[in-house]
């Protein structure tokens, strides 16, 4: 979702025009960009940029972005500079590249809608992003000459939503789809929302400039809100409830509104999942997505799922690297402290995603090496191929909770005369996300350092013993908690973290390459952490209180998991009840949170419990 981030290099703000370096030229030189309205079943038109190339000595096929982000920069001179971007490779090849604003959105028509529900079957002129993107490939098809008739369409974060709502579009020249780090589920899973709880510090950055009512065409949208901070731990807290963030938007921007009119898993949120309308998918899929991406963890992973699932007999692949939002359009060899031992991008770049539009849309080359599942796996820095994901070659085994501090892998944990732990959970001093001091919420916390948290009294921390031989994980972790509470309602974080070495040092060829030497021994790196708002551990449609002083069962899910933690390093859990300001803070009473007023934030007496009858546990999908 954030406007920084898209790997397809096409958000761009309007630039120099041609900047002075031989692929710009040839660029220019080759291509002719054409700006029109394409029109819609229901009469209204979409605004669409196409890049074709002078080259007639043969038929070309479509490269195709939908965007809520704009296609500039406008006007049939000025062209998106795509030479800054590996799609340049694309243009080398004579593809015709095309961007359209989608409906209702900078020079489009109509209505936006966020995450627009997918209509199955549509009737006379109703219209969804499926329909559009039918309507849109129809006419260029039609009326764009030298064509060879095959569509390819892909696009990063919301416009990867758009991507997978193409794939339902059943027009039979859209050949390939690849939906990269696609927006899916906004309650579950994706940026806006965790499990339920509400990224607040995520929403607020990027709504009140992106919502912002569009009553006529336009071409830029201007600024957001603007805190005038440089600590965004200390503007959100001070902001307050939800109330207030809600009153300081204002009251043209619509989605944000209607947000807050359902708290709950309803029908309103059900409907604008994506992975409703992944059936019977027609075109070639490749998801991708990053292991660390902070925006959109959620969607590639559990698309393919669903679609593997639900449409058997697509052609279906799913790329995961060890990057941030869009990093595999750029340069992909660490992601802030921990490095990668190679240019992971690059290989993703010319071995997957080019290879696969190629070979669909230009019948070039063939796909044996790109398997079901290729995923690479943190830790130990290793691309691996699979034909499932989850691999079948998985043991479930348990992380259990032990006393003093200590985990136990697929052993309980010995009997305990005490067995719980104990923390205080305060609102009015969440625990923060990262140790640092900023404003903006930075990308690379999804592996950064977790000492800092280890040291709070609010975090409760458990470690295995040196590991003697390595564990790889491959798939979702599931967070088994045994808790109870001194009031009605927590939220429960759970990271799972790999501990280096205390005299870990990265080789000398990595070291020169570091530019701010960071203390790498003892690194707790954060592998994967995931929030839950505990009044949805049995329902998120129908959300229920704790009953104070009762032990609890919370289960969830964790975004899967692709990481080796090696012989040597030892497995970390950290539990605490806030993440701030990732997340909402819960005022910690069962209530609707986003009608809470400042007063209803309380304190509360939290106890995870480790007992024999009670036995907490990390459930891990071990590689074997």
């Amino acid at each position: 979702m954030k406007k920084v981030f898209f790997s397809l290099m096409l958000v761009f703000p309007a630039m120099v025009l041609f900047a002075q370096n031989e692929d710009s030229t040839w660029f220019v030189n080759n291509y002719t960009k054409m700006e029109t309205y394409i029109p819609m079943r229901d009469g209204i038109r979409l605004f669409t940029s196409v890049y074709i190339p002078k080259d007639q000595s043969s038929a070309h096929p479509f490269l195709m972005t939908r965007t809520p982000y704009s296609c500039n920069p406008y006007g049939p001179d000025k062209y998106v500079a795509i030479w800054n971007s590996y799609k340049m490779k694309y243009m080398k090849e004579n593809f015709i590249f095309v961007m359209q604003d989608v409906r209702g959105r900078y020079m489009s028509e109509g209505e936006f809608v966020d995450v627009r529900p997918f209509i199955k079957n549509k009737t006379g002129k109703q219209i969804d992003e499926a329909s559009d993107t039918y309507d849109a490939i129809d006419w260029l098809i039609k009326n764009i000459p030298d064509n060879n008739g095959k569509v390819g369409i892909t696009g990063t974060s919301y416009p990867g939503f758009y991507s997978t709502e193409a794939a339902l579009s059943g027009h039979p020249a859209l050949v390939a789809v690849s939906p990269q780090a696609p927006v899916t589920d906004w309650f579950m899973g994706d940026d806006f929302h965790h499990k339920g709880a509400f990224f607040v510090m995520d929403g607020f950055s990027f709504y009140p400039s992106f919502g912002k009512p569009h009553h006529q065409p336009m071409k830029d949208y201007g600024p957001g809100f603007s805190f005038h901070s440089d600590d965004n731990y200390n503007a959100y807290l001070k902001t307050g409830a939800l109330k207030n963030f809600s009153a300081l938007i204002g009251d043209s921007i619509k989605f944000w509104h209607e947000m807050y009119q359902h708290p709950n898993y309803d029908s309103w949120w059900q409907e604008r999942n994506a992975r409703v309308g992944l059936y019977q998918v027609k075109p070639a899929m490749l998801w991708v997505g990053g292991l660390f991406d902070a925006e959109d963890c959620f969607g590639a992973w559990n698309c393919f799922k669903a679609t593997a699932k639900q449409s058997p007999q697509t052609n279906n692949r799913i790329v995961m690297g060890p990057w941030y939002h869009g990093q595999w359009g750029r340069e992909g060899s660490h992601l802030g402290n921990v490095y990668f031992g190679s240019n992971t991008s690059a290989y993703f770049q010319d071995s997957l995603e080019i290879p696969f539009f190629n070979y669909y849309l230009l019948g070039q080359g063939n796909l044996n090496h790109v398997a079901t599942a290729h995923i690479f796996f943190s830790g130990e820095n290793q691309w691996k191929e699979f034909s499932t994901w989850p691999p079948k070659n998985i043991e479930t085994q348990n992380l259990f909770l032990g006393d003093h501090q200590k985990l136990y892998l697929n052993t309980p944990a010995p009997a305990s005369p005490n067995g719980y732990d104990t923390y205080t959970s305060d609102p009015a001093h969440p625990v923060p996300y990262t140790q640092d001091i900023h404003f903006r919420r930075t990308r690379e916390y999804m592996d950064d350092d977790q000492r800092f948290a280890e040291r709070r009294t609010d975090v409760l921390t458990y470690s295995t013993d040196i590991l003697e031989n390595d564990v790889t994980l491959a798939g979702p972790v599931i967070a088994d908690l045994m808790v109870s509470l001194s009031s009605t309602d927590a939220d429960f974080v759970v990271k799972l973290i790999d501990v280096f070495p205390d005299d870990f040092t990265y080789p000398e060829r990595i070291q020169s390459l570091i530019q701010n030497p960071y203390p790498m021994g003892g690194y707790e790196m954060l592998v994967r952490g995931e929030i839950m708002r505990g009044k949805f551990r049995n329902s998120f449609e129908k959300p229920e209180p704790f009953i104070p002083g009762k032990i609890t069962e919370v289960k969830w899910e964790l975004p899967d998991v692709a990481h080796t933690f090696l012989k040597g390093h030892r497995i970390m859990i950290q539990i605490q009840s806030s993440w701030f300001p990732l997340a909402d803070r819960n005022p910690q009473q069962f209530m609707n949170i986003y009608t809470a007023n400042d007063t209803d934030f309380i304190k509360e007496d939290i106890r995870v419990y480790h007992d024999s009858q009670h036995m907490s546990k990390i459930i891990l999908p071990v590689l074997k």
